[in-house]
């Protein structure tokens, strides 16, 4: 009964639009006030405290911090003129270069939003100039910034990893082939869309060869830092050379030597500003993640997880039979609630509960990862909708219609996600 109130009053406030960290307040409150049932209050007070209180924490304000300066860096141009150069002129070039650009954009930003805004600003006024459909090209924009959250490194699955224990190194290496598979089967629909309605080769011919006559050389000069920083982080991370926490750290570095000394392109009075970005972004997130821990401890000492996880294996019988369950309803979820926040209340809830189906852990990281990805590009409240149809000056649920086509070829590769566990845990070992 006391699990069961942590949850009825944890969703009340939710639906009444209370901030889903006073909500978790709330909900972890009700069964010590009501029931006397759950510790006490100064308890509640010191595990909101030591969530505060990790190391691992900076990791996320810290990728932010470096995504934001290498967007406002420009880098994002650089990397689409080096994957148009190679494919841009064959049919459905153009686009798969965008998606290109985006997997590796989010190997910097780590965030989905934030590679649809850095890739999108530039991209879709650059494709529309080349006849492509402005809300199509948006569309795209929306669905392949969700790239952002699986390629590493990503905040979703450091939050993953802060929920649940699960190495934030392995999760990283997890995502690799996932969001690779994600962007093949974008760019195979963007391949068949432009085969089947047509494009504007001359217009494609033109703005490609003003790309060409700049060389090989050239462009891959201007591209080769943005194309290092992935390779540095995650090399130093899997080398043992950094943790990621210290990783996050190396990337602020980089992307200020980058973008204030060798590309000379921001200045070193924009910092504050970039600093500031940062804080406002992950400040929401950071209550949900102090509270989350108070949350946690609340769920614990009233049986729930234990509770949800007798519910789901007396049910489910099967690894696939509730990775389809639980698809469904990270599906349903990312809708309507923002990806932190869904990590940070979902994971620690599931995860034991589906292990005992024989699910890896890992592997549970990345469809959860994957699944909500997708909510980002999908009405009411996917942001990257919001992000793109600002850019394209469209309506929201004009971007979603056009982004829909995308979010089918998304899901076929998440079910080969789900259902084969050896593309997210291959590299493993």
């Amino acid at each position: 009964m006391a699990a069961l109130l942590v949850f009825v009053v944890f969703l009340a406030a939710i639906i009444v639009s209370i901030p889903i960290g006073v909500s978790m307040i709330l909900g972890s409150a009700a069964p010590i006030l009501l029931m006397s049932r759950g510790g006490v209050i100064p308890q509640i007070i010191d595990n909101t405290l030591s969530g505060a209180n990790s190391t691992p924490i900076l990791a996320v304000p810290l990728f932010i911090l470096g995504g934001v300066i290498m967007a406002e860096g420009g880098i994002s141009k650089k990397l689409f003129n080096f994957f148009a150069y190679f494919v841009g002129r064959f049919t459905g070039g153009v686009p798969c270069a965008v998606v290109l650009t985006c997997l590796f954009y989010g190997a910097i930003s780590g965030s989905g939003p934030a590679t649809t805004a850095a890739v999108g600003a530039m991209c879709v006024p650059f494709m529309v100039g080349l006849g492509y459909n402005k809300t199509w090209a948006a569309g795209l924009i929306a669905v392949a910034g969700g790239l952002g959250v699986i390629i590493p490194p990503s905040i979703p699955f450091v939050l993953y990893s802060l929920a649940t224990d699960v190495s934030t190194g392995k999760l990283f290496l997890a995502g690799i082939f996932p969001g690779i598979l994600i962007g093949l089967f974008l760019m195979l629909y963007a391949v068949f869309y432009c085969m089947t309605k047509g494009e504007d080769k001359e217009k494609i011919k033109a703005r490609l060869d003003e790309i060409s006559a700049e060389g090989f050389w050239k462009l891959f000069k201007d591209s080769f830092w943005a194309l290092m920083c992935p390779i540095i982080i995650l090399g130093g991370i899997y080398s043992g050379f950094f943790t990621p926490t210290e990783a996050a750290v190396v990337s602020v570095f980089y992307a200020i030597i980058v973008c204030l000394f060798i590309e000379r392109s921001i200045k070193f009075s924009a910092l504050p500003t970039f600093l500031t970005s940062s804080v406002k972004t992950y400040g929401g997130l950071a209550f949900v993640l102090a509270f989350a821990t108070a949350f946690g401890r609340v769920l614990s000492l009233t049986h729930a997880t234990a509770a949800v996880q007798e519910f789901i294996v007396t049910n489910f019988h099967s690894a696939n039979s509730v990775l389809t369950v639980c698809t469904i309803i990270f599906l349903i979820l990312g809708m309507i609630m923002d990806t932190g926040p869904a990590i940070i209340i979902l994971a620690p809830v599931l995860l034991p509960a589906v292990k005992a189906l024989g699910v890896n852990d890992v592997h549970f990281g990345v469809v959860l990862v994957c699944c909500l990805s997708i909510g980002l590009a999908t009405p009411p409240f996917g942001l990257d909708l919001f992000v793109a149809g600002n850019i394209s000056e469209d309506q929201p649920m004009a971007v979603a219609k056009k982004a829909f086509p995308f979010i089918i070829a998304f899901l076929l590769a998440l079910a080969l996600i789900v259902y084969v566990p050896e593309i997210s845990t291959y590299l493993l070992g």
